[in-house]
This record gives C-alpha cells, structure tokens and sequence, in this order.
C-alpha cells in the first residue's frame, strides 16, 4: 500500500489540472453558447463527438499528434507522460460543464433579463450579477459530473506514461494480484465519491443560498487537493530516477531488480509501469524514463525498422550503435537470457495434429484459434511470420498475456504467441513450434538507459553488475513464482529472489 499516496498524488494532480482547464474553456464557451444558438449547436455537437471516442483512443491519438507538433517546432513538446494524458481528460471534461453552462443560462426566465434591461444593465452587469448567480447551481453540478467522470478516466493515462492509480489496477491485472487491483479500484472511486460530496456540498449551498456551506465545501475541497498532493512536494532533483516497464510479470520484476540497484547506490526511484513498447522507448529517448530493459527484435523491427535476421551478439551490437548515434540512448549490455516470441500449443493438442514447427502449422490454422498479446497482431514480428509462413487462422483475439495462457488452457485459443522466458510454458507443458525459416529474430534483453544517465559514471556503474548474470532457467523461474495460482509473489518479492540467486549484492 505504500505506492498509494504518490500515485493518489499524482492522480489527483492530473485529474485537478484537467477540470480546471476544462472549466477555463467551457465557461466562457456556454456563455457565448447562451447568446448564439448556432455557436450552441457547433459546440455541444463538437464535445458530445469528443465523448464517443474511448478514453484509450483519445490518450493514443495525442501521441502522435503531440511528436508531430513537436517536430513542426523544432522540438521541446513532450509527446509522452502529463500533457497528452491533460489534453485528453480536460476534452472529455468539456462536455458536462458546457451543457449544463447553456441549460442554467438559457433556463433564465426572460422576465428577469427585460427587468435588467430596464434598469439600465449592461451585458457584463447582467451577466455578473443576474445570470451567473441565478446558472451558477446548475454550472455547479456539470462541475461535479466532470469530476467523477475525469477522476476515473485518469487511471487510463498510465499507458502514456504518466503515473496514476491505474498503474495499481494494470499491474495487478497483469500479474493476477487482484489486492493491488482493488486497491487501485478502491482508492480511485474512494477519490471520485469524496470529491463528488464536497462538490455537492458547495451545489446545495449555492442552492440554498448558505453561505457557509458552499464556502466551507470550498475549503475542504482546497485542503484535501493540498493533502493529496503533499507527497509532490519531495523533491529528489538529480538523485530521482525512473524506471520504466511493459505491460507483463518479467517487466514489473526486471523493474524492481533495477530499482533495487539503484537505491542501493543512493538513488531515489520511481516506477513507471505498464507502458507500450512504442511509447517507453521514446519517453527513454526524451528523458521521461532513465533506464528499462527491452528486446533487441523489437529494436531492431519496431524502432530501426529492419527485416534481417543477423546472428543475435551482431543484432545488439547494432542496435548499441543505432540507439547512441541516432537517440543518444546508452546500451548498458544485453542481461544474459532471450525473451523470443514463440508460437506454443498445448502438448496433447499438438501431437494430435501432428504440428511440431510453424510449416506443420499452415495447413492447420484454418481450422485454429490464434491468442496473442495486445501488441503482437500489429507488431512487424507478425508481418514478417506472415511473409515467411502463409497462417490463415480462422480467427485471432489479442489478451493480456496472463490472460492469453488462460485462453489457451480453456480451449479459447488453439495456439499462443508465448514468451520464450516465460515459465508458464513449462509448468503448462506447452509444445514450442519450432520457425525453421528463421522469421522470428533473436529477442536478447538489453539494459538501456536514457542520454542523460548513459553520461552518469555512477548511474551505469550501478547497473553493469546486471550485465549477462542472468540465465533464462533462472528468469523463467523469477516469472513462474509471480504468476502462478498458489503461493503467487509480488514482483517486489520475486525480484529479491532474483538477485539472491544470480550472486547479486
């Protein structure tokens, strides 16, 4: 439970700055909204359009669009971390406090507007002392409904690297660690239901006309945004680093391995999980990250777009070479084990169809199941088996990859892309097919650290230890203890064992 209070911080942080950016547009919007039925219908369409986009979609869409304004400019706009996950939440918060805007504005009775009139009001006079005060209980309540809906979308903004509760949720739900799961739950809806009763209470004190109650439903609302955030206010300057992590058990363990390392060496760390390959290879490149582990063929397809399948030591040469002169990013050395993606069946399965390699698997993948993790369907890897082995399975469904295995022991799936250091494919007994076309490239884990830390002596001294120590029997087994159904361990705990068996200080 210790990783509540920052990620709450952080959360609360996020989801703050997006309301109030939300209310800085949509107030002056409902207002010109009120006086401008056509302005009314472009916006409440264009905002309600925002809404039908999922949450994920939208953070995804920044992205890019984020990478491409930067390069327009020269460079300097993060594409990665707070400001896509802010854009995309204050969006989705513009809806409700626009249309409540234009409901509270245009439900004023025009008697009370013609009476203003009368005396001599100016549009500003009237707008300050009739029509805000009279819209300001109904402005308040699309407030509170903005609220509740940004706070739980913030938990999304863990996948473009920006700390949240949902790096809790999307770690447990990796790994099975269904307490980390409703931790994260609990403590984002907890939030969501706190801020929604002082919104309300300051709702029913405008309302009511109490002074009292709205202003002390104010006060709470600024003090508990000052408590949730205290942890912020830690500041670790050039001794805090970040450890970046993908989506699945060998990278939350690799992460807590590296951590471990660096603490000892007298750094502060923090921890972003769940990331995309895309996404923590260019937060590496731009410095949101300080050090992850990755693969040398997802380097080599994804980011230098190569096909070739050159001899494994040549592949993490090259890619040392390309990532410093083309990124400035530091290759510490390749860890010792390979993580290769694998195409697996259930033994029995396999020997029934008489599938041993991906050519025996061609003439039966009409009538097969493919599971594959969220990634791989659109990933080059893909491509190039394709190219090399003419698959046509009868259908293909991506999952998690705890909940890929889980297809492929309920019958769900027929055949996995596995992970070669997973060790759920041993205790599974899994039949690996064999790629005797050599279209799968080699998947060494490398140890690569950010521009700025490959020039920290100490940062990468810290690190080198890690350095071909470990063996992928060694690492299948750290993986195994994380995700197996009985007497599981946190990534914490499987880390530690990890480093006690490699001979790690």
């Amino acid at each position: 439970m210790g990783r509540v209070p920052p990620l709450l911080a952080q959360h609360v942080l996020l989801a703050g700055a997006a309301l109030l950016l939300g209310m800085t547009i949509s107030l002056p919007l409902a207002v010109w909204s009120a006086r401008r039925p056509g302005v009314a219908r472009v916006a409440l369409g264009a905002a309600s359009l925002v809404q039908t986009v999922p949450g994920l979609a939208l953070l995804a869409l920044f992205y890019p669009l984020l990478l491409w304004l930067s390069g327009l400019v020269g460079g300097g706009i993060p594409a990665l971390g707070f400001l896509p996950a802010l854009l995309a939440l204050t969006l989705y918060a513009v809806l409700p406090i626009l249309r409540n805007g234009v409901a509270g504005l245009g439900g004023i009775d025009p008697a009370v507007r013609e009476a203003a009139d009368a005396v001599g009001m100016t549009a500003a006079q009237k707008l300050r002392l009739i029509e805000a005060p009279l819209a300001l209980p109904v402005v308040v309540a699309g407030i509170r409904t903005a609220a509740v809906w940004t706070i739980g979308a913030a938990t999304l903004s863990t996948t473009v690297g920006q700390p949240s509760l949902g790096d809790m949720i999307f770690a447990g739900l990796q790994t099975q660690a269904w307490a980390l799961v409703l931790a994260g739950c609990v403590a984002a809806a907890g939030l969501a239901l706190a801020v929604d009763a002082l919104i309300g209470l300051i709702e029913r004190g405008l309302t009511r006309r109490r002074r009292g109650l709205w202003v002390t439903g104010v006060a709470l609302l600024v003090a508990g945004l000052a408590l949730a955030t205290a942890p912020l206010w830690r500041h670790g300057g050039e001794r805090t680093v970040v450890v970046g992590a993908k989506n699945f058990s060998e990278q939350y363990i690799l992460a807590r391995l590296i951590g471990d390392r660096l603490e000892k060496a007298g750094y502060l760390v923090e921890y972003r999980d769940g990331l995309g390959s895309a996404v923590v290879f260019g937060a590496l490149s731009s410095g949101s990250v300080d050090v992850y582990v990755d693969y040398a063929g997802t380097i080599w397809t994804a980011e230098i777009k190569r096909t070739d399948t050159p001899p494994r030591a040549e592949m993490v040469a090259a890619i040392g070479d390309w990532a410093k002169r083309t990124r400035g990013v530091g290759l510490v050395g390749a860890l010792g084990f390979e993580n290769a993606y694998a195409f697996a069946m259930k033994s029995d399965r396999a020997a029934a169809l008489g599938v041993t390699s991906l050519d025996d698997l061609v003439g039966r993948a009409p009538d097969l199941v493919l599971g594959s993790d969220l990634e791989f369907l659109d990933r080059p890897e893909w491509a190039a088996v394709r190219r090399a082995y003419p698959l046509r399975f009868a259908r293909t469904a991506p999952y998690s990859p705890t909940f890929m295995y889980r297809a492929l022991e309920s019958g769900a799936a027929d055949v996995i892309s596995a992970f070669s250091s997973d060790g759920r494919i041993a205790a599974d007994r899994l039949t690996v097919l064999s790629d005797p076309r050599g279209a799968i490239p080699g998947y060494d884990a490398i140890l690569l650290v950010s521009p700025k830390r490959a020039a920290d002596a100490r940062f990468t001294a810290a690190l080198r230890p890690l350095v071909g120590r470990i063996p992928v029997e060694v690492m299948r087994e750290a993986n195994y203890r994380v995700d197996r159904d009985t007497r599981k361990q946190t990534p914490e705990a499987a880390a530690r064992w990890l480093a006690a068996k490699v001979g790690l200080k």
